[in-house]
């Protein structure tokens, strides 16, 4: 019997028992459908965290000031010594590694534009900070020297900004006002999507640290050249855990901290964090996908079953066969056709459920995922797989019987 000839008597077998075949035919449905919607929504994850992390920059540090403990109780940020400037410059200019380090304060604030206004973050920082989160502008220009000296009237806003203000019209050289101090748009960042903590990192303005301390926050602290945070940028090829290690000691001979004592400030390698999540989301991809697999090995044995039960049902047809001439091979095809067109039929129809449930996730959940070919070729190939393994021994029982016997059984 050649393989067209197989696969027609397997098909007329099948469709002869609809019922049976279509319930066989689900744990695999279930199954290639289940697998393909984890493993998008594992792509999907990782895909994000990746996103994150382009969107944060490379070699990535944040310095903050630390809080106090008294009587042992963890105090605010604010209450501990504050970092400076000079802090930054420091940074900068002592640790061999570092290749930018940036200070910046941030607060929220109206921006106003005619009779438009929007909520936003403003930034305090210097050119540094964009090059250490690589984050180039999409037009305009940067800050000069003198203007983040001398508290320039200028900023560089994010495109969640220049939307919201001026719609479809270039906003470069427009002026917008931040806390009622007239400030001229010099540059657009290009966009950055959201961070891991689902913020919209484009939703920002952006003032020459001059210009927050002087003309935006005002009061002592501007007087002090306190800062909120550093950014710090590694060089690349540099071990972060170095760079790490000679700030923290560096910051601990400027605050004079005596062995033993804690810090007054605290240093978050942000790049680890987000490899980090990026690791747990492939490892998540993974269990979820051998969760869904379970699914098809379930479906497996239900075939696996099935063919037994056919097996017996029909060992007067397998007897009549082999009595006309059919060989154990001939017989051992026929019913391993009939097991992985089971699988195969099952396996198309579970690819076009997992799409299905693949874009209602995306749409209804909100969730980014993300379904590939190597993905569907995957479950398909698995399906394939399963039927030709757990259709294997039902066929081979069926090839081994004797004529005689089977034409006698009753």
């Amino acid at each position: 019997m050649n393989s067209l000839a197989a696969l027609r008597s397997a098909l007329r077998a099948l469709a002869s028992n609809k019922l049976r075949s279509v319930l066989t035919m689900l744990g695999i449905i279930i199954g290639v459908g289940a697998v393909i919607t984890m493993i998008a929504v594992g792509r999907g994850a990782t895909e994000r965290v990746q996103e994150q992390m382009k969107g944060l920059g490379s070699n990535i540090m944040l310095v903050l000031p630390g809080g106090i403990t008294a009587g042992g109780v963890r105090l605010g940020a604010q209450t501990g010594q504050s970092l400076t400037e000079e802090d930054a410059m420091a940074i900068a200019r002592e640790i061999p590694e570092v290749q930018v380090a940036a200070p910046s304060m941030r607060t929220a604030a109206q921006v106003v534009v005619g009779n438009t206004n929007w909520s936003t973050s403003i930034f305090g920082t210097t050119n540094d900070y964009l090059e250490a989160r690589d984050w180039p502008l999409a037009g305009g220009r940067g800050f000069e020297t003198a203007e983040i000296q001398g508290s320039a009237k200028v900023a560089i806003i994010g495109q969640t900004v220049a939307a919201q203000l001026f719609g479809d019209a270039d906003p470069l050289d427009q002026v917008i006002r931040v806390k009622k101090v007239p400030v001229t748009v010099i540059g657009v960042l290009e966009k950055k999507g959201q961070n891991s903590m689902g913020q919209d990192q484009d939703d920002v303005v952006v003032v020459p640290i001059s210009t927050y301390r002087n003309r935006i926050q005002g009061g002592s602290a501007g007087k002090l050249k306190r800062i909120g945070s550093i950014s710090v940028k590694v060089r690349e090829g540099q071990s972060m855990k170095v760079a790490e290690e000679n700030i923290k000691e560096l910051l601990r001979q400027r605050f004079k901290v005596q062995p033993g004592a804690e810090d007054p400030f605290s240093i978050r390698n942000l790049t680890e964090i987000l490899q980090a999540q990026e690791a747990s989301s492939q490892i998540m991809t993974l269990l979820l996908a051998a969760v869904a697999g379970i699914s098809l090995i379930i479906g497996g044995i239900g075939i696996m079953n099935i063919m037994l039960v056919s097996v017996t049902e029909r060992t007067r047809e397998i007897g009549l066969r082999m009595a006309v001439g059919a060989r154990g091979k001939d017989i051992l095809a026929q019913f391993l056709i009939e097991a992985v067109t089971l699988s195969l039929i099952g396996g198309a129809i579970g690819v076009l459920i997992g799409a299905i449930a693949t874009w209602a996730v995306g749409q209804f959940a909100g969730w980014q995922v993300s379904m590939t070919a190597s993905s569907i070729v995957l479950a398909a190939g698995f399906s394939a797989f399963v039927g030709i393994f757990f259709g294997f021994y039902p066929a081979r029982r069926a090839s081994k019987l004797l004529p005689i016997q089977a034409l006698r059984y009753e």
